[in-house]
């Protein structure tokens, strides 16, 4: 009998989707794609080695500044020499001049020169900085060589001596006859002198125009008030209006004078202008400050303005 061919059953699918691989064939691609692999690997290596390595940085070795400390005048032998026997212009000149001798001073590099001690043409009096002592006294005072309208008609010997020069040049260049009205005045006659202010204007009004004892540039010697005078003397309040006194602003820093009280300085200084106020400083600084520019003893060494008492 026969019998009709069976339907095969098919064989069962593999898990992995596709066409199944012989084995051999199989092993042989992995044995490529691991060859591959490695000639890849091999040569990244030998990029890496190929590629130019990046040099050490070196550290830079720290600059070393060495600080020049500035020499100190006062330790020449010159400037000892002259402090010991009391010599204003020696010192100056051992500094190397007015305008050395004020850069060191405001620099703070000169510590043996104070600007309190009225003993020396750089010291500065003003509402703020008061005489030590209060009543000091100069040594040293002579006539002034100048007609004068008051008994106040002293001052220090090279005051004295250098205002006389000052009228003489001054007459010689036909600007007039200048006189003196104040020079040297003692604590005591400036007490009277600011009371008398006060009286007449009040506290405010006497602050403003006249110094109280023992801030006076008076007491030192090294100031004096300047009048003209032809047939006679006018009184100070007019010579600025003068050719006697258009002549002293432009020329008495040649004679080691500053016109003090200036009208640009007031802010500073806290009185108002006054033309006739000569205050010596000595030629080299007065030379220093003429060229600087200068208005005020306070601009001039770096000092704080001082427009009022502290009380």
């Amino acid at each position: 009998m026969h019998f009709p061919p069976q339907p095969q059953h098919a064989a069962a699918r593999s898990p992995i989707r596709g066409p199944a691989l012989p084995i051999g064939l199989a092993v042989a691609a992995v044995g490529i794609l691991m060859s591959l692999a490695g000639a890849w690997e091999a040569s990244s290596v030998r990029s890496e080695l190929s590629m130019p390595q990046p040099s050490v940085v070196r550290e830079v070795p720290a600059v070393e500044v060495g600080a020049t400390t500035a020499a100190d005048p006062c330790a020449e032998p010159g400037v000892q020499a002259a402090i010991s026997v009391a010599d204003d212009a020696a010192i100056i000149a051992g500094f190397g001049g007015g305008e050395s001798f004020r850069a060191a001073v405001v620099a703070g590099n000169a510590p043996c020169i104070a600007l309190d001690d009225p003993a020396h043409v750089w010291v500065v009096v003003n509402k703020a900085r008061p005489l030590a002592p209060l009543a000091f006294d100069p040594q040293s005072l002579a006539d002034i060589p100048l007609q004068t309208t008051t008994e106040s008609g002293q001052a220090r010997s090279d005051v004295s001596s250098a205002v006389g020069e000052l009228a003489e040049a001054a007459d010689a260049e036909g600007a007039g006859r200048i006189g003196a009205n104040n020079g040297y005045r003692s604590y005591e006659l400036q007490v009277a002198t600011h009371d008398s202010h006060v009286r007449d204007s009040g506290q405010a009004g006497a602050d403003a125009s006249s110094a109280r004892a023992g801030h006076s540039e008076h007491q030192t010697g090294l100031a004096l008030d300047l009048v003209a005078c032809e047939s006679s003397c006018g009184d100070i309040e007019s010579f600025g209006g003068t050719a006697q006194g258009e002549w002293v602003a432009a020329n008495a820093w040649e004679y080691g004078f500053i016109v003090r009280y200036e009208q640009v300085g007031s802010g500073i200084t806290g009185y108002k202008p006054e033309p006739w106020h000569l205050r010596y400083i000595g030629r080299e600084l007065a030379a220093a400050y003429h060229q600087g520019g200068y208005h005020t003893l306070e601009q001039f060494f770096g000092l704080p303005a001082a427009p009022d008492y502290a009380h």
